[in-house]
């Protein structure tokens, strides 16, 4: 008797320790049909939370108590950190980022006490031996985990992965996995296919450059705002001439989505079918006689991140990480190194992921370069590269004021002093650069709630505004200065991967019909990224429009008035 009111006792606790977003869920609803149907499902998953703490077999017990422990615990973790309930979309962004695991641990350890506790009482609560039971009550413990997740499973498959908000944790990571792995063999893309677009000329004699960056957003530079932080683009460069395109949309707002449609073509209209069978832009580079070098500044030693696989990496050339560089010189030796590949007087096509200035950022930048004050202290997480900002900060205006005077300085130091590296010593006698970042910021200029910069399920448009600038040196490839007159604030990046292509010399018309529009084609773009990249299960991906009328001006008031003078 005392060990089932324990038993109990810690189940409902696990469940009172998410009350918070059951309320949120009740509360959206409000009195309507779709709330009796959302507590008679709350309440029927509650019965399969008790009935699998009945199941009589301790061996299929106890793995399916850390199984529903560990997913309780996760599942509190995201709600917690992010705002919002666990979707389809941000579990397969997680599984994306799940190198990233132990940065995570070693940020949030704090943050995630509760959930922690939620799902150590989910443990035992189902792992303790139950009191003797009749063969009713054993068989009922020994299917409810099961009917729970594939109930789960079901309606996630019909919702297009949404509507766990407020229901109990513990069976929301396994239903989303299985519609994962279901998911992943019903719709199964296919093999990739080989270059098919034909290309004229002699192979290609200039160094062809994409310089990805992490979080940069657009409104922070000096090229777009008066006032901003130094790029290193805006003045004149001997040797070089740089073209601006201004601001431009992102492909998504997650660095996942866009590296991978960078990487492989995808369309608006197409981008699924694309990136998942189409050739990697490493497959063209080759056809033109160019060597494929990947210079990845973000990840771990051996890793693969952005959705590269090994079949993809067996098609660079050079694969140079910087794992073993200190977090803060990271682009510091990027820009070193993209110099010395722009003068070995090889043609190549270089592909750069930078650590740019993703969270946390106080570590990204030298104490000797801290130029905007006050600015978020340094020293917490010097080994740590992405994390999101959720909960660092305590919930006040002033803590979002140091640290977007933090970012400022990681911008000044990853931009621009890594376009000074690259402009001081690169002299290469041909070479087109095309730089941008993989999404843009939310740093809370307008008081907004929660606390995430990216990738969050509710962007605001920020989040996928981003710079777009190409660099010439050589004999120019396009009229450039022309197309950024006509298509200044009017590029996304779908335009660049046709624009590479050109580059390469594969035969524009076709490049057209299967890529769409270069960046010097007539036309503008919609200004728009797409907020439901991972749009499956029946579901459409939904666009986040960009109104440069709206954009966020960043606050001068953050800057101590010392500094401005």
């Amino acid at each position: 008797m005392q060990r089932a009111v324990l038993k109990t006792a810690l189940l409902s606790l696990s469940l009172l320790l998410s009350a918070g977003m059951i309320g949120a869920r009740v509360s959206a609803l409000g009195f309507a049909p779709a709330l009796l149907i959302y507590l008679g499902l709350f309440a029927f998953l509650v019965l399969c939370l008790f009935g699998a703490a009945w199941m009589p077999n301790r061996f299929l017990r106890w793995p399916f108590a850390v199984l529903l422990g560990a997913s309780a615990w996760f599942s509190l973790s995201i709600e917690s950190t992010m705002g919002e309930p666990l979707t389809y979309e941000t579990f397969i962004n997680l599984m994306h980022a799940r190198g990233s695991l132990s940065d995570a641990l070693e940020q949030f350890g704090a943050q995630i006490a509760v959930p922690g506790a939620a799902g150590f009482a989910t443990l035992i609560g189902i792992g303790l031996a139950p009191a003797a039971k009749s063969p009713v009550h054993k068989a009922i413990g020994t299917v409810a985990p099961f009917v729970a997740i594939g109930l789960l499973s079901a309606m996630f498959f019909m919702r297009g992965g949404e509507g766990s908000g407020g229901l109990p944790g513990a069976f929301v990571p396994p239903a989303l996995a299985t519609v994962y792995a279901i998911d992943g063999v019903i719709n199964a893309p296919g093999p990739r296919q080989p270059v098919r677009i034909a290309r004229r000329g002699s192979p290609v004699a200039r160094d062809i450059v994409l310089i990805v960056d992490e979080s940069i957003s657009a409104n922070y530079l000096d090229i777009n705002m008066r006032g901003g932080v130094r790029s290193g683009l805006a003045g004149p460069r001997p040797g070089f001439t740089i073209h601006n395109f201004g601001f431009a949309s992102s492909i998504t707002h997650c660095s996942v989505g866009t590296n991978l449609t960078l990487r492989h073509g995808g369309t608006r209209e197409d981008y699924r079918r694309i990136n998942a069978t189409g050739p990697a832009i490493w497959a063209y580079a080759k056809g033109a006689g160019l060597q494929t070098v990947y210079i990845d500044g973000q990840g771990k030693p051996g890793a693969l991140q952005n959705q590269m696989d090994e079949a993809e990496a067996k098609q660079v050339d050079r694969f140079i990480q910087l794992y073993a560089v200190p977090i803060v010189d990271r682009d510091q030796v990027a820009a070193k190194t993209i110099t010395n590949l722009l003068n070995d007087n090889v043609a190549q096509f270089i592909y750069v992921n930078k650590m740019g200035a993703h969270f946390p950022v106080a570590d990204k930048y030298p104490a000797t370069e801290m130029h905007y004050r006050p600015a978020a202290p340094k020293g917490r997480f010097l080994g740590v590269g992405e994390l999101s900002a959720r909960k660092v900060f305590r919930p006040k205006d002033d803590d979002w004021r140091l640290y977007r005077n933090a970012y400022r300085n990681t911008v000044a130091w990853n931009v621009g002093r890594f376009f000074d590296q690259i402009f001081a010593g690169a002299r290469p006698s041909a070479a087109t650069i095309i730089y941008t970042s993989d999404h843009g910021q939310d740093l809370h200029e307008r008081g907004n709630p929660g606390a995430a910069t990216h990738c969050e399920p509710v962007p605001i448009m920020e989040q996928g505004l981003v710079p777009l600038v190409v660099i010439e040196t050589g004999e120019p490839t396009r009229s450039w200065a022309e197309a950024t007159a006509t298509g200044h604030n009017a590029r996304s990046h779908y335009r660049i991967f046709p624009t590479m292509l050109a580059l390469m010399g594969y035969d524009a018309a076709a490049v057209h019909r299967s890529y769409g529009k270069a960046l010097y084609d007539p036309g503008q773009d919609v200004l728009e990224f797409n907020i439901r990249f991972n749009a499956k299960l029946g579901a459409d991906p939904i666009w986040k429009e960009i109104d440069l009328d709206k954009i966020v001006r960043p606050p001068a008031s953050d800057v101590a008035a010392e500094e401005q003078k």
